[in-house]
């Protein structure tokens, strides 16, 4: 068995708590990493963080740069802002280590694309952690779907909407940025689109604002219509600032229209509907799938086995992931020009800008 990988852990307060307490430990377990140095900007978190990481002080840093600089490390996990992730990804580059970053791969597409050109360029790997198609409700109707049981797809419906509209209520960053709803929080439905759709986007219009009463710098509530490339259409409402929450995070509303019946997701309720006499449609319930591990540590689980060369790629590289980005920043453009926006062409753009 090959030694356990080591990481630097780069943001390690917000969600990095998470990263520390529920994801990262699988990894320890299984002996495939474990933790070389922590960084925050904040020093008054580094402290907890050393003792849920394992690490001496002496390994814990408020400079990127020098923790990079001081220690042997194979990967970095970046949970940072996307403001920061160009910037870290450089010095990960730099230092020879492969790359697990949170989404998206970073706040615009100029420097998604910069990202894309320099990590192909050094041979490095890396991913994006796209946690919630990986969760069971999503994996579930996905494989329903891929089963063609129900025979084509013809079009999705989803629904993603929350009473976050207090300031602070989403993560005190969120709302500062713009496009907080699509940046923060439909680059992950896009990535879940993509994949029950089995493709690329072709087109995306978007039409996103923030009501009077969301404490948002930028938008926080959208409706989007995507064409994939397959001739599947996406509707999508979401909304980070409506009086209820219907279907938040892990609840989301999913319907997909088939040839042959209806497939629905509704807080984590799974069911088909088909004809049957009117005026009721026939129902059947359907198990969540079951596995040991979900979400971001199993994407953490399959990064690791990919590094170590057990596997030929992952589900959230960059390769794919950048098709994730081009849709998600063709959706802010579409929001801010009130025009539909070719994904393709888009992404084709700012790759050779930036090459």
């Amino acid at each position: 068995m090959t030694r356990p990988l080591r990481f630097i852990q780069i943001g390690v307060g917000g969600f990095g708590h998470w990263w520390r307490h529920a994801f990262l430990p699988n990894l320890r377990e299984k002996g495939l990493a474990e933790a070389a140095a922590a960084v925050d900007i904040n020093a008054d978190l580094l402290p907890e963080a050393g003792a849920s990481l394992g690490l001496p002080p002496e390994r814990l840093y408020t400079s990127a740069k020098q923790a990079f600089d001081e220690t042997e490390a194979d990967f970095a996990v970046i949970v940072v802002p996307p403001a920061f992730h160009e910037e870290m990804v450089e010095l990960a580059i730099g230092h020879g280590c492969h790359i697990l970053s949170e989404k998206p791969i970073a706040d615009s597409m100029a420097a998604c694309s910069r990202i894309y050109h320099r990590v192909k360029a050094s041979g490095l790997k890396m991913a994006v952690t796209m946690s919630h198609r990986f969760d069971a409700d999503k994996q579930s109707l996905q494989r329903e779907i891929e089963s063609g049981r129900y025979g084509r797809l013809n079009y999705l419906v989803h629904r993603f909407t929350c009473n976050c509209r207090k300031f602070g209520s989403w993560g005190r960053f969120r709302h500062e940025i713009p496009d907080p709803l699509l940046v923060e929080g439909t680059v992950h439905h896009f990535d879940i689109h993509r994949a029950i759709a089995g493709s690329n986007a072709k087109t995306v219009y978007a039409s996103t604002w923030n009501p009077p009463w969301g404490e948002y710098a930028g938008d926080s509530t959208g409706l989007v219509i995507i064409e994939m490339e397959n001739g599947v259409r996406c509707l999508y409402e979401g909304a980070k600032a409506n009086a209820t929450t219907l279907n938040g995070w892990g609840g989301d509303y999913l319907r997909a229209e088939c040839e042959d019946a209806t497939l629905e997701l509704d807080n984590r309720w799974l069911r088909v509907l088909r004809s049957g006499a009117a005026p009721r449609p026939l129902v059947t319930d359907l198990a969540l799938r079951e596995q040991p591990l979900w979400m971001n540590a199993w994407l953490a689980e399959m990064f690791c086995r990919w590094v170590n060369g057990e596997t030929a790629g992952h589900p959230t590289c960059l390769e794919d992931n950048i098709q994730c980005a081009a849709l998600l920043f063709a959706a802010v453009e579409s929001a801010h020009t009130g025009a539909v926006v070719d994904v393709q062409e888009y992404l084709r753009r700012h790759i050779a800008s930036a090459g």
